[in-house]
């Protein structure tokens, strides 16, 4: 956390987000429905904090950060940035104040482009820098993450994962923005990598005060870099709260599920239980009623749970915030019904969690 976030100040606020893609309901039907990748957000994201997504795949965070950005137009709701709404803002200063950092970096580079014209750009399309000036501003922000000025004659293909990495984050720093979107960064890295670049990220962010949100799966990462996380299920959030909090005392029992599925360093046996939630998530074009989760939780109640969705309420303290009926206290656990599962961590059989 920077010095910055130490305020409260609030950079990003989203009220009642939603984006709904359309979809045909059959091939001679055509009547027209809806997947709902984001459906009804309210968040806040504080100047200099780093905010942690999390959730299986599917459940709606890259799409809700791809809005965040205005990269797709939102459905309804508002995204204020700096209390102004993201759609009043022209494209060009949008742009040099808000970007992203892709999961794969070499797919969102041009392979016949150089380091010094994938950097470079961004100064250039904007008329920040051209010829001396904008060679030595490519070496300064190579530096910054960790390349050398030799790199900026070379080709994307000449990189190894984590480089390539630092590259996309070089091409993101170049235009000196307020607020990053990592999408993913360090899935496709190697866990001695990941560490640096997680480190690398840091450091940055002290540096020059950055605003992150990072989407990830992996909540062993989201633990060591986020100050708060969010839970995503099914277009919502479910719960929030920071990332201490979150993690000795979740209170949603997805969140619960997520977190039995961490995998444990240690070489012992863990004493923690894994749960394994019955079925699928439910399809995003025709989601249940009531809790959107309440098709897999062991603890839903029928004519309540199938009825009425819960709001986000606060639980403990003003930051931890919970969509159930029946949060769960701190040391609290799961009850063991007839279609979940819950079993020892030493067991072999695969999660059927799909993060």
């Amino acid at each position: 956390m920077t010095e910055e976030s130490r305020d409260g100040e609030i950079l990003i606020e989203v009220k009642g987000m939603k984006k709904w893609f359309p979809i045909k309901g059959g091939m001679f039907s055509g009547v027209k429905t809806y997947v709902r990748a984001v459906d009804g957000v309210d968040l806040q994201i504080k100047r200099g904090e780093t905010l942690g997504i999390v959730g299986e795949s599917g459940c709606g965070k890259t799409t809700l950060g791809r809005v965040l950005l205005g990269l797709i137009p939102i459905t309804d709701g508002s995204v204020l940035y700096g209390g102004e709404d993201i759609r009043t803002i022209p494209d060009r200063e949008l742009r040099r104040r808000m970007q992203i950092v892709f999961q794969d970096p070499g797919g969102s580079m041009n392979p016949r482009m150089s380091v010094r014209s994938i950097v470079g750009e961004p100064l250039q399309v904007n008329r920040l820098a051209e010829g001396a000036e904008l060679t030595q501003k490519v070496a300064d922000v190579l530096d910054s993450v960790g390349l050398k000025r030799e790199h900026m004659n070379r080709f994307p293909h000449e990189f190894s994962g984590g480089q390539k990495q630092r590259l996309a984050l070089a091409r993101s720093l170049s235009l000196d923005p307020e607020f990053i979107l990592l999408d993913e960064p360090t899935s496709a890295l190697d866990v001695s990598v990941q560490a640096q670049v997680l480190n690398l990220l840091e450091e940055i962010q002290e540096k020059h005060g950055l605003t992150f949100v990072f989407i990830t799966h992996a909540l062993n990462v989201v633990n060591h870099i986020s100050d708060r996380v969010a839970v995503m299920y099914l277009g919502k959030i479910v719960e929030i709260a920071n990332t201490a909090d979150l993690f000795d005392k979740p209170a949603h029992p997805y969140t619960h599920a997520l977190m039995s599925a961490i995998p444990e360093p240690s070489l012992e046996k863990a004493s923690r239980e894994r749960i394994v939630l019955s079925g699928d998530v439910p399809s995003p074009a025709d989601p249940p009623p009531g809790c959107g989760f309440h098709t897999r939780c062991p603890i839903a109640v029928e004519g309540l749970c199938d009825v009425e969705e819960p709001p986000l309420e606060i639980t403990d303290s003003d930051s931890h915030r919970v969509a159930c009926h029946f949060p769960l206290g701190p040391g609290m656990k799961l009850p063991v019904l007839e279609d979940t599962k819950i079993r020892p961590e030493d067991d072999d059989e695969p999660a059927t969690i799909v993060l």
